[in-house]
């Protein structure tokens, strides 16, 4: 009976598409081909071999397999992203006492200046069951009254509250 060993963390490993190949090693070996189409389009002659499109392509050719060597289990191109990133990062890393993040901060307070208080409206609350016909008739006529203005507002609690005001020219 055939026994295979499963890995205890499968993350680590790659996916062989091509005998020992992986997609990276793929993509990178697929480069000289797009490389050498796009030589023999776009340069003079066209469509045409020269003696100086042939280094082009070598070289792109060559660098494409090294790239593409593997290195203690990881592609080359792994291996070189590990050291660019290292290469770039910031050598130096300052950290800023001033920062006023979680920090009590003592501030001088500023004086308040006193401003004068404008006169509040005088509300008059009148309950609906107290109003009369003559109260009506009077209502009526500021209503139709171009120089007052009618306003109605709902409350919160569903009552209404109706403002009957001056127009100001």
């Amino acid at each position: 009976m055939r026994t295979t060993v499963i890995p205890a963390q499968i993350t680590t490993v790659e996916d062989k598409i091509a005998g020992s190949l992986n997609l990276t090693q793929i993509f990178i070996l697929m480069i000289p081909v797009f490389w050498t189409t796009i030589v023999y389009v776009a340069f003079p002659p066209t469509m045409h071999i020269a003696w100086y499109k042939l280094p082009l392509i070598l070289v792109v050719l060559l660098l494409s397999l090294v790239l593409s060597l593997r290195i203690r289990g990881k592609v080359v191109v792994s291996w070189l992203v590990v050291l660019l990133r290292y290469n770039l990062r910031p050598k130096f890393y300052l950290f800023n006492k001033n920062d006023a993040y979680l920090r009590e901060m003592n501030l001088p307070q500023e004086k308040k200046q006193q401003v004068a208080k404008t006169p509040s409206k005088k509300e008059i609350r009148v309950k609906a069951s107290s109003f009369n016909v003559k109260d009506l008739v009077k209502l009526k006529a500021y209503i139709q009254n171009p120089n007052y203005s009618l306003s109605l507002k709902p409350d919160k609690k569903g009552g209404l509250y109706v403002a009957l005001s001056e127009i100001q020219k």
